[in-house]
């Protein structure tokens, strides 16, 4: 404790908020917002003095004359009127009265606060935060404090670290702005008991310090640290009894009425009696919390000594192995068990998953229910029971049947059986060669979304050793299917993240997708091996470049192309057009396309190797229907709907069509041509190479966000260009230049989408001739195909989606590879090739002269036309 200090009569006053009481010798931070305590902060911040603490009166509120704006749930109190400060000590000589007037000593005539137009420094610079405090909301008692620390905090809030000196009653306020100053009078706290009272409450003194001791002792067993326990000792044997009280009345759990009773206590008995009765209802709290706990806890160590004890008589009687006997004293627990035994009995576990089922079963009967240990071995026990290790789903090989259910989900129509027969074939050649699996219909299904796949975890599970471990994807799949042969979909395995930090999770898929790892598959979760072999997996993916070559190497590749025209047709007419209406609420006939409305839909909204934007314009056009039907029921006029949908009707529902026929509409110009592209998400396309030519030094120039491979194609097809510029006509003597004192600049539109490949070759060169020759290829021709520095037409791959692509842009004449034409006769649909010429070229020559001759006469009459090498 600190030397006495004088306190002043008159203090600058502290309000508390949030209940909060101080007691004298007690030391307490406290965060401060409101107003008038931030101006009085502010100034003593300014002048503080470590060596001179300034001293102020902290004071509890007890209740608000109006809620707060800005902190109305924290500043709430209930209005209480302050109890009698005397105890029941009658021989205090600063007795109150026995039920004390609300804050007597406030004066109601306190001045008016000053005048808002004429502000002071202070309140010029006003503070946030809550408003000024009233005086009617203080307590009669306070403490006064001295202020140990001041810290800013937030924004113009401050914090401060005070240490309770004596008690004081608040007589009258003599200032209220900026901030409160009130005259007090003071009851300071004895440092020891007079000789006067000391007989009167030796006894009190002695029964306080002896219920403090009993309450350390129990403060002890929180396990507080070595230098917290000494320093309480300490002060419970030789601090003041006053100070004693004070510091555990704060300690302990008391309400705000009962520290406000204690604040206003200014006798020492009083004081001792209202801390003594607290503490005990605390002890007597306590006591009955523990003995709860060690109730149960006892009990539990019972059940668990008896149950060894039991044990140990039944190996010796050699009735150990037992399950109706060790379940004879019909704890739960061992209910438990007990079922977890019978159920990895049924489960008929591989050798190696028996042996370690049941190493983990003996381990949990030795464990006790309340350890964390016992839930994980428990859970362990109970997934592995779960599994399917021998349970499979019946198969039924019937080749005919699966033919039937193919072509009833895909439709057998002519262009849909050419588009997937390549599929279907290698399903039936499944089917009919692996008979274990039969057909897929007859088994259970699980979806695996790989997409944003990260961790290996995923995979493989993560390991026991973990808090909240679980199986992997894949044998979390199992366990819900039920059966050790479903069919599994890895949907999105092209999206699965690459290696990092957390493992690659595509590394961890080659052992479940390789037929020769996958029988003994091991999970990091259940760290024993799991046959997969009788699973079959199907992956989905929209590119293969992002497929790692060694997964791609456990995988069968079969591609999926894009729909025609036709098919499009087709589908919205069986398909789309039927589900829109129903899950529009409206019946069969309610709105009718024609195939005129849904080919113009398909050509002029929705250009695309899939349905769904088909199906989502669809939508809309129902939608609209639906409209027409509801505001004409509400006319009453029913009878004029009218279910049939024109294509004049598709400008107004769907706007202004997305795709016109632009291949059609554009103009021949020299130096563009028209080539086929093979997109990422595996469709095809058309593109246009422009090329331009501006005095220059023979540079080349390539933009449109073009990759290596076809700017490679590029150089190339310049260097060809160059080499042969005399036998084009395009130089007057062979040891000409043709780009002397010229640069050329090729560009491809679409200049935000990345593009690469060698297939745009023979279009380079094309326009490169083009360009130099002034001659025009008809924008209705496009062409495909890689080339080599000595001239010869290379195949290229996607050749279905690019004729598809073509053909839904209007391309009429297609100049292909010549090692191309058996995809081109046994990939594109019938449909599709009676629509579109076909050239087979072998040289770039071959290439020039069908892309330029074409425009001295007609149209070919025959459909195929195989060059012969000119050049």
């Amino acid at each position: 404790m600190h030397n006495p200090v004088t306190i002043p009569t008159s203090l600058p006053l502290v309000p508390l908020h949030n209940k909060k009481v101080l007691l004298p010798g007690v030391v307490s931070k406290i965060v401060l917002r409101n107003r008038d305590s931030i101006f009085l902060l502010r100034r003593l911040h300014k002048i503080f003095d470590p060596k001179n603490f300034p001293i102020v009166g902290c004071i509890p509120i007890i209740r608000k004359t109006a809620p707060s704006t800005l902190q109305g749930s924290e500043n709430d109190r209930v209005i209480t009127n302050g109890p009698s400060s005397t105890g029941d000590d009658d021989n205090s000589t600063q007795a109150e009265p026995t039920t004390a007037p609300q804050v007597p000593v406030l004066h109601p005539q306190r001045p008016r606060r000053a005048d808002k137009t004429k502000k002071s420094d202070d309140q010029l610079d006003a503070a946030p935060g809550e408003p000024p405090t009233s005086s009617e909301d203080l307590f009669t008692f306070g403490c006064a404090a001295r202020i140990m620390r001041i810290e800013r905090v937030g924004f113009g809030g401050f914090t401060i670290f005070v240490e309770g000196l004596s008690r004081f009653r608040v007589d009258r306020i003599i200032q209220e702005t900026p901030y409160l100053i009130a005259s007090v009078t003071h009851y300071p706290e004895p440092l020891e008991v007079s000789t006067a009272k000391a007989a009167e409450i030796h006894d009190q003194v002695l029964r306080f310090r002896a219920l403090a001791r009993e309450f350390l002792v129990k403060m002890k067993e929180l396990q507080l640290p070595d230098a917290l326990t000494a320093q309480l000792q300490r002060l419970v044997e030789q601090a003041p009894p006053s100070t004693l009280a004070n510091l555990l009345v704060t300690v302990i759990d008391a309400s705000f009425d009962e520290r406000l009773s204690m604040l206003e206590s200014t006798e020492l008995g009083a004081r001792l009696e209202k801390a003594g009765e607290w503490i005990t209802r605390q002890l007597h709290i306590s006591q009955q919390v523990h003995s709860t706990i060690e109730d149960k806890l006892s009990k539990k160590q019972r059940e668990f000594y008896l149950r060894q004890q039991l044990n140990a008589i039944k190996e010796e009687l050699g009735e150990k192995d037992s399950d109706d006997n060790l379940n004879s004293s019909g704890n739960t627990e061992e209910d438990e068990i007990t079922d977890l035994g019978r159920r990895l009995a049924d489960a008929n576990l591989p050798e190696e998953a028996a042996a370690a089922s049941q190493r983990e079963l003996k381990r949990l009967k030795r464990l006790h229910p309340s350890t964390a240990e016992w839930s994980v071995v428990r859970t362990y026990l109970e997934t592995v029971a779960e599994l399917p290790w021998s349970k499979s789903s019946e198969d039924v090989l019937d080749i005919r049947r699966a033919r039937e259910q193919l072509e009833a989900d895909h439709y057998g129509c002519v262009w849909v059986r050419r588009f997937l027969d390549i599929v279907k074939k290698r399903i039936l050649e499944y089917l009919s060669v692996v008979k274990s699996i039969a057909t897929a219909l007859s088994r259970r299904f699980h979806r695996i979304s790989l997409g944003g796949v990260r961790d290996e975890a995923d995979i493989r599970g993560h390991r026991r050793t973990y808090v909240g471990a679980l199986p992997g994807l894949v044998i979390h799949g199992l366990k819900k299917c039920g059966v050790n042969n479903p069919v599994f979909l890895l949907d999105e395995i092209d999206k699965t993240a690459s290696s990092s930090h957390y493992g690659d999770p595509t590394a961890a898929l080659l052992e479940v997708l390789d037929p020769e790892q996958n029988n003994t598959f091991t999970d990091h979760y259940l760290n024993l091996p799991f046959d997969l072999s009788h699973v079959v997996f199907i992956a989905t993916a929209n590119t293969l470049d992002t497929i790692p070559p060694a997964l791609l190497d456990r995988m069968e590749v079969i591609p999926l192309p894009g729909y025609t025209f036709e098919e499009k047709l087709h589908i919205a007419r069986s398909h789309l057009v039927p589900k829109q209406v129903l899950e529009h609420g409206l019946k069969k006939g309610d709105v009718v396309m024609a195939d005129d409305v849904v080919l113009r839909i398909a050509e002029g909204y929705t250009r695309e190797s899939g349905v769904r934007g088909l199906e989502r314009a669809i939508a809309a056009v129902v939608r609209a229907k639906c409209v027409e039907v509801a505001e004409l029921r509400e006319q009453g006029r029913e009878d004029k709907y009218r279910p049939e949908v024109k294509v004049k009707d598709l400008e107004d529902i769907l706007g202004i069509e997305k795709f016109d026929d632009e291949i059609a509409q554009r103009e021949s110009i020299p130096g563009i041509v028209t080539g086929l592209a093979y997109t990422s998400s595996g469709s095809g396309g058309i593109l246009f190479i422009e090329a331009s030519q501006m005095p220059g030094k023979g540079n080349l120039q390539l933009t449109g966000k073009l990759g290596d491979v076809i700017k490679e194609s590029a150089q190339i097809a310049m260097s060809w260009v160059k080499t042969h510029a005399y036998t084009l006509r395009l130089t007057a003597s062979a040891n000409s230049n043709v780009l002397e004192n010229v640069d050329i600049h090729v560009h491809v539109p679409s200049g935000s989408v990345p593009k690469d490949g060698p297939s745009a070759g023979i279009t380079i060169v094309t326009a490169l001739v083009s360009l130099l020759s002034g001659r025009r290829v008809p924008p209705t021709t496009a062409m495909t195909g890689e080339i080599t520095l000595r001239g010869n037409v290379l195949p290229v791959g996607g050749i279905k989606e690019k004729v598809i692509a073509a053909h839904r842009a209007g391309i009429h004449r297609i100049i292909v590879p010549f090692r191309n034409k058996k995809d081109v006769m046994g990939d594109v649909p019938a449909a599709v090739r009676d629509q579109i010429e076909f050239v087979f070229v072998k040289t770039v020559g071959d290439v020039l002269t069908e892309a330029f001759e074409v425009n001295k006469g007609s149209r070919r009459p025959e459909k195929v036309v195989v060059v012969e090498s000119r050049l």
